[in-house]
């Protein structure tokens, strides 16, 4: 059973991204906070999961949560920002949109950026506590909630894709640098949505005539 809160006493998000390493489409990120004492032995990593069970807990999440928000940051902003820049405004972009403000902040990985809270009528904006969680999606159970988030709806939205570019078999791949992947990126070129910044042919260099 993963942990149910890291702080003690305050309203906790949990951060996670999804998408950090795929050649084409945004990164997602989501922001989560549970009730709490919250249990859900289903909760997991949603890489340990299949795809139809993080499907279902995605409702049970959004049925649960006190509150949620996805953040999305697109392929043209990673490719001026880099992915690990991308990938922490992505979880800010999440953060601003909870409709219930957390007094601290748990994020999966080792690098996040202080998260300072939008200006509000009520009080002044602060600087909420946080802590990295080096595979904390395995660990507690709000940035499990965050993971599987950030990944249905990634999900989601690169399947719309495929069906505009199925050459690239992103319903399969979901953009990861699949072998299918690259060899469509050889013969047709990139699309709109491919990060140009990234290794897109996988031969070590930045060398694909854009």
């Amino acid at each position: 059973m993963l942990a149910s809160h890291y702080y003690q006493g305050k309203i906790e998000a949990g951060c996670d991204e999804a998408g950090r390493g795929c050649l084409a489409g945004s990164v997602y990120a989501a922001a989560v906070i549970l009730p709490e004492n919250y249990q859900n032995e289903l909760l997991n990593d949603s890489k340990q999961l299949t795809e139809k069970k993080r499907y279902q807990l995605r409702d049970i999440i959004q049925r649960d949560a006190i509150a949620w928000a996805v953040g999305i940051v697109t392929p043209e902003e990673i490719d001026k920002i880099n992915i690990l820049n991308a990938s922490i405004l992505a979880m800010h972009r999440a953060l601003d949109q909870l409709k219930v403000r957390p007094e601290a902040i748990i994020v999966d990985g080792n690098r996040f950026k202080p998260y300072r809270e939008p200006i509000s009528n009520n009080r002044e904006p602060i600087t909420l506590p946080h802590t990295t969680i080096v595979k904390g999606d395995g660990k507690y159970l709000s940035i499990a909630a965050a993971s599987i988030l950030a990944k249905t709806y990634r999900d989601d939205y690169m399947n719309q894709l495929a069906q505009e570019y199925p050459q690239y078999d992103w319903l399969s791949n979901k953009g990861y640098p699949t072998k299918k992947h690259r060899e469509a990126i050889k013969q047709y070129g990139i699309t709109p949505y491919h990060r140009k910044s990234y290794n897109l042919l996988g031969d070590g260099q930045l060398s694909f005539d854009f």
